[in-house]
């Protein structure tokens, strides 16, 4: 990997529309932590009169419910590319890709012009939840671990799509990715929600926002 990788972005702005506690032991958080789970895995999420819908359509029916309330409302009114970040393992054809799903689940709402899948991860890394912290790759790692698909002509509006983003190391990377083949896109990223680690910060399970994800040397900071 080369070490001096330049990223043609220093800071890039993501929204989310939920976040969960891993380590409060409130109810809320508790709670918070189950719905992550299914979020990861896209199982079916009881709504109302024994309705089920699974997590990823949940995701997509509340933006689009809810758009004139969301901060990140303009994000999706440009009628952008959604492109779905890749799994940080290589991916098969069976392997489950829930960014791609809420990424389709969001076109067939009208959010979105089509699910493009342009990114595509060249070089397996390890899980960030499960890695310590030394371990983690970091935003260089990710950056050559990606290549970009010859299947996307020049867009003006592109959006990547994400499951969880903790420190937006991989959604950083991303972005940068993309903005080198398309230097001429206004490139924005949305996670369906975020990790919030100290426990006194986490607010609440449905907690819309828009923010910024920076580097700083080979560290990558979200907030919020």
């Amino acid at each position: 990997m080369n070490n001096s990788i330049h990223f043609s972005k220093t800071q890039i702005e993501f929204g989310s529309l939920l976040s969960y506690s891993p380590h409060g032991d409130s109810n809320p958080e508790k709670q918070s932590k189950t719905i992550m789970k299914i979020l990861k895995s896209d199982e079916y999420y009881p709504v109302h009169s024994g309705k089920h819908i699974l997590m990823s359509e949940l995701i997509s029916d509340t933006i689009m419910k809810k758009m004139a309330l969301l901060p990140f409302s303009n994000f999706f009114k440009t009628d952008p590319i959604l492109v779905p970040v890749p799994n940080s393992s290589f991916m098969k054809s069976e392997t489950l890709w829930v960014p791609q799903r809420i990424a389709k689940s969001l076109v067939q709402n009208g959010l979105g012009k089509e699910v493009i899948e342009c990114l595509k991860r060249v070089k397996p890394l390890p899980k960030a939840a499960t890695s310590s912290p030394e371990r983690r790759p970091k935003a260089a790692q990710h950056l050559d671990s990606l290549e970009v698909l010859k299947i996307l002509s020049e867009h003006e509006e592109i959006l990547l799509i994400d499951d969880i983003v903790t420190r937006g190391t991989t959604l950083f990377a991303a972005v940068n990715k993309l903005a080198k083949d398309f230097p001429k896109a206004h490139i924005l990223a949305f996670a369906a929600m975020r990790t919030i680690s100290p426990p006194f910060v986490f607010k609440a399970i449905y907690d819309p926002c828009i923010g910024t994800i920076t580097i700083n040397g080979n560290d990558t900071f979200r907030r919020p």
